[in-house]
């Protein structure tokens, strides 16, 4: 493609060289730098794409964009000054794929919880409508029928339009996608043209990342506040921050709650472990989903595949036939008569969301056993906090090892345990090793106890000391319980 018709949309400060320039491939990282190739000169918060210049057009890059020119320039070269380099790239991409997330339906969503059921969800509610449709989320990227592994919360923007172009290209109509704090704060969805954006909540995460509660929230905001006047936001109102995403958006208002007025209004009719009877707008069905937090999710789905012009009745139907997200409230009973649930929750938020589902159900007859941990090299303030709400919400409590990566994982169960009311202290037991954890909880539970393993969900792996081994808590479960029950 022409340099020229990349340069679209984008605006240049100022071109040194030819701008007809036949451009091969868009790069950000000087080391996949080919013959023929644009780099994009990013400064990010380690290293400085700046730096890489020269070495990228020796390695053969005929085009640069980049906020500053390097003092020596190459006739060979056409230098693009731009004034945010990361923004540019967005842009870059989209031209480059032909511009396909205008090509598609692409619906974005956001919150802190949810956001990866909510837009599995609705892949799988879209396929149930007759429609092939893509998935970016942090489990899997889908187009149709075809599984790409996930790597990123948010994959980087270039990866994102060519997903997108090959999802056009395989007649797919709609693109559900996760959008993350991360994603959003490092520009990987600029470009992109969203039909709809969905926000589910914002609760107390990324801190490591972004510092502040109030920076976390106007990253999240930012995507709405870019929303085109042709798009609509549909937010949850019964979020004390849902109203505070559509301040200053151009696009189209929606609201979904339980609790308040809203455009779309659910109710929970009947719940236990096997599913939710459910009124949405004046409608009832039933779901094998369940708990509250589910609700929610699903009322978010129902708004955006109305907003998207389809029929109530045919909706609820599809919803109707969901099957439950991987590793999201994953309830499976052993023959010993004990109900164990495997979940994702690894913020405060999600791990009260579930307990308190759980109690929801439950006829206190049952004992209540949490497994849970946190992650290492994360946000630290949040670890006394679920320490308090597992401890509070269960009979017991074993604290145990999440993903601790670089970090001493006594450490952070310390400073879990530091969370702890008195009144609680006998409630709650720690060991480092998860599948110890997990078997001292399988030796503890009785018949009809409900067991809780929290944090991993779908992961099967666990980071230790940098290095990833294959960990499963589904897995682990079944292989313990067979073990244990000879």
């Amino acid at each position: 493609m022409q340099l020229i018709e990349l340069l679209k949309r984008i605006p240049v400060l100022e071109i040194h060289g030819d701008d007809i320039r036949e451009v091969s491939e868009l790069v950000f990282d000087s080391r996949k730098v080919t013959e023929n190739s644009l780099y994009i000169a990013i400064r990010g918060t380690v290293v400085d794409g700046h730096s890489f210049i020269a070495s990228s057009v020796e390695k053969g890059a005929k085009a640069i964009v980049c906020e500053e020119f390097p003092e020596s320039l190459n006739e060979n070269v056409t230098y693009v000054k731009v004034k945010d380099s990361s923004k540019a790239l967005g842009q870059l991409a989209s031209n480059f794929y032909g511009n396909p997330s205008e090509k598609l339906k692409l619906i974005g969503v956001t919150g802190t919880n949810g956001k990866t059921s909510v837009s599995t969800l609705l892949f799988d509610v879209f396929k149930n409508l007759g429609y092939d449709s893509a998935l970016l989320s942090t489990v899997e990227i889908r187009i149709g029928e075809q599984i790409i592994p996930a790597t990123h919360t948010t994959p980087d923007v270039i990866t994102i339009n060519k997903i997108l172009a090959q999802a056009v290209e395989e007649g797919c109509e709609f693109a559900f996608m996760e959008v993350s704090s991360h994603g959003i704060a490092q520009n990987r969805i600029e470009g992109l043209h969203f039909k709809i954006a969905g926000f589910t909540n914002l609760t107390h995460d990324h801190l490591d990342y972004h510092k502040t509660f109030d920076e976390y929230l106007k990253t999240k905001k930012r995507f709405f506040d870019q929303l085109e006047s042709t798009a609509v936001a549909i937010t949850n109102v019964d979020d004390k921050n849902g109203n505070v995403m559509l301040q200053n958006t151009k696009a189209t208002k929606r609201t979904y709650a339980l609790k308040t007025m809203a455009d779309f209004h659910g109710k929970l009719l009947e719940v236990d472990f096997n599913g939710m009877l459910l009124n949405f707008n004046g409608k009832e069905f039933w779901t094998t989903l369940t708990g509250k937090f589910n609700v929610y999710n699903l009322l978010l789905v129902f708004g955006i595949a109305i907003e998207l012009g389809f029929e109530q009745e045919e909706i609820l139907q599809a919803i109707s036939q969901l099957k439950r997200v991987s590793g999201r409230f994953e309830t499976f009973k052993s023959d010993g008569g004990i109900f164990f649930i495997v979940d994702y929750a690894h913020t405060p938020d999600a791990l009260e969301n579930i307990l308190d589902s759980i109690n929801d159900i439950r006829t206190k007859n049952e004992r209540l056993i949490t497994v849970f941990g946190c992650g290492g090299d994360r946000d630290h303030s949040k670890r006394p906090e679920m320490g308090n709400i597992a401890t509070k919400k269960s009979t017991l409590a074993i604290i145990t090892s999440d993903n601790p990566r670089t970090e001493d994982p006594t450490a952070i169960i310390k400073e879990i345990e530091a969370g702890v009311e008195p009144q609680n202290f006998s409630k709650y037991t720690s060991i480092p090793d998860r599948k110890e954890a997990i078997k001292m909880a399988i030796k503890f539970a009785e018949p009809k106890d409900i067991v809780l393993v929290a944090g991993k969900g779908h992961e099967t792996y666990q980071e230790i000391n940098g290095v990833k081994h294959h960990f499963d808590d589904k897995e682990t479960i079944n292989e313990l319980w067979k073990l244990m029950s000879k």
